[in-house]
């Protein structure tokens, strides 16, 4: 009797895993479609004239409200200390890059684009977590991996409307992502600082230099003569893209907690099947082509492949083999 009584709080267990690890994908998934379609409206339909700026806000937005959570005690993170930046160390450095690349990316290139060229930051997450997690996916989630990636190429190679700085910005924003999904598992599994801790700190740490690159780049001047000021519906577009960075930083420290970085990653690019589609129409800076188009598809077939072959059993033995040990069932 008490063997199954332990057996079935197993199952009940693995039931509210594998219930938290969906919700939080879906979660992720729907801040980053909403964030980007977000980022897209001020950067190119207002032509904001600064991506860095708007970084900022995101940047401060969630500072002042994790800092206001804690004063009410909502949340709960370690007060600064001596070591706070070692502990948080790289991520910072990973954070602002990757949110400022990845604005870049958006402002630059269409929307189909920018979401194809946002898949390579898989395979650059996979890598990463070969040799600095010591893990693998299995033969099914590499093919739809490698699927993806292959939609991705023959999607570029009949761009149209091809930005070598949108290219650069991208590939940059997707390394920069790959690397700060896998320390962020890792400073997660450490459990130092916790979600919010790496997120208020994060913000905290480069809010400073990132004013400091702008006001040199001459954006702040750019800004202040920012003619759509007195707009409210871009003002209100503007308040919603630094409260969704809120909303997008803590839905990706969610996900990493539940999942694996790879699954962050390729869910954040999973969302962008109804991007893909929408920004043919959103921005106005999409130039059809059969080439690209047909890359575009089969890029989001890999999406769904991958989304099936990782989430179709619930207790989800196909994820990951650990390297230079016997094979073992893990989360992905």
């Amino acid at each position: 009797m008490k063997k199954n009584t332990n057996q079935n709080l197993e199952d009940v267990d693995s039931e509210n895993i594998f219930v938290k690890r969906i919700l939080s994908a879906l979660f992720y998934g729907v801040a980053s479609f909403m964030i980007t379609i977000v980022n897209k409206t001020v950067l190119t339909s207002y032509g904001f004239p600064s991506f860095q700026v708007l970084g900022i806000g995101q940047m401060a937005t969630t500072i002042v409200i994790l800092f206001i959570g804690k004063k009410l005690k909502i949340v709960s993170f370690p007060h600064f200390q001596v070591g706070t930046f070692k502990q948080i160390f790289p991520l910072p450095l990973f954070y602002i890059g990757n949110m400022i690349f990845g604005l870049g990316g958006t402002k630059e290139l269409s929307l189909p684009m920018f979401t194809a060229l946002r898949r390579f930051s898989i395979l650059m997450t996979m890598i990463l977590e070969y040799y600095l997690l010591s893990v693998f996916p299995v033969l099914s989630v590499q093919i739809s991996v490698y699927t993806m990636i292959a939609g991705a190429l023959i999607a570029t190679s009949d761009d149209l409307a091809f930005n070598l700085y949108g290219y650069i910005y991208i590939l940059l924003n997707d390394l920069l992502t790959a690397m700060n999904g896998v320390y962020t598992k890792k400073k997660l599994e450490s459990r130092e600082l916790g979600k919010y801790g790496l997120m208020y700190y994060n913000s905290l740490f480069m809010i400073i230099p990132a004013l400091i690159i702008s006001y040199c780049s001459g954006d702040v001047v750019y800004v202040t003569n920012f003619k759509e000021w007195n707009n409210p519906l871009f003002l209100t577009q503007f308040l919603l893209s630094c409260i969704m960075g809120f909303i997008l930083s803590y839905s990706v420290m969610l996900c990493t907690h539940y999942n694996s970085a790879l699954t962050t990653t390729i869910i954040g690019c999973l969302k962008n099947i109804s991007v893909t589609y929408l920004g043919m129409i959103i921005g106005g800076d999409y130039i059809f082509s059969w080439v690209n188009f047909i890359g575009l598809n089969i890029s989001v077939f890999g999406s769904l492949a991958y989304t099936y072959v990782t989430f179709r059993k619930k207790d989800n033995k196909i994820a990951y083999v650990p390297l230079k040990t016997e094979p073992r069932e893990d989360i992905v």
